[in-house]
């Protein structure tokens, strides 16, 4: 059991130069959302798609952890077994600070998925280009990420973590989107005593007993010391 579960999201990332997700303007990266993030973009022009996840991959490759990931792995490290880091992040940032136990509900540019097995495998390299799926030899490999209208992983384990915990932390997000933002609910009814570190406060603060806003590099570190 995880005394400690630890929901982050792009926040967490940002100041390691991952741009965060902006659905406040319909758009990411200067692309609309529907046209690189749902099943329907990928049908209609896989090109871009790939070409999109493909930048992705390369500047994730290029970043490093920051102090906050760095934190968690520190935390991590002293109380194995303890600690849960449940994910928004398609980056691989918390597995390169040190974290071992990451799930990541949306996914990973580190993976693909052949639609034609089935199997999700590691992946580092471009997928633009149609590359054979090494189990079936299929040219049917699109990203392992999970667009709007999927479903997201490992949701029912990640409820159980939730709702048996002690600690429950919001760390880099809106905690906004579906299933995120009802995690804070069941940890809250289960007797969890949650957290809020943030840039900015969110609109309903009433199921947080701690909430600290700034930086994650700075908030972070600060806030795992005490554990």
């Amino acid at each position: 059991m995880a005394r400690i579960v630890v929901l982050t999201g792009a926040g967490i990332s940002a100041e390691s130069g991952i741009r965060t997700f902006r659905a406040v303007d319909g758009l990411w990266e200067d692309h609309r959302i529907e046209d690189v993030a749902t099943p329907e973009g990928y049908a209609a022009d896989p090109a871009l798609v790939h070409a999109f996840y493909d930048e992705r991959r390369r500047a994730v490759a290029a970043a490093e952890p920051n102090a906050a990931h760095l934190a968690l792995a520190g935390l991590e490290a002293r109380r194995p077994g303890d600690v849960l880091i449940v994910t928004q992040n398609i980056d691989d940032l918390h597995e390169r600070a040190g974290s071992t136990r990451v799930s990541h509900i949306h996914g990973e540019l580190g993976s693909a998925l052949c639609e034609a097995c089935g199997e999700r495998m590691p992946w580092h390299g471009d997928l633009a280009g149609g590359p054979r799926c090494p189990s079936c030899g299929a040219r049917a490999l699109r990203p392992d990420v999970v667009w709007f209208g999927e479903a997201v992983y490992g949701l029912d384990d990640i409820f159980d973590a939730v709702a048996l915990c002690e600690q429950f932390w919001v760390i880099g997000t809106s905690g906004a989107v579906t299933p995120a933002a009802s995690l804070v609910a069941v940890a809250a009814e289960a007797g969890a005593r949650t957290a809020l570190l943030n840039l900015d406060a969110h609109d309903d603060l009433r199921l947080f007993d701690d909430v600290v806003l700034g930086p994650a590099t700075v908030t972070v570190p600060e806030w795992v010391a005490r554990f």
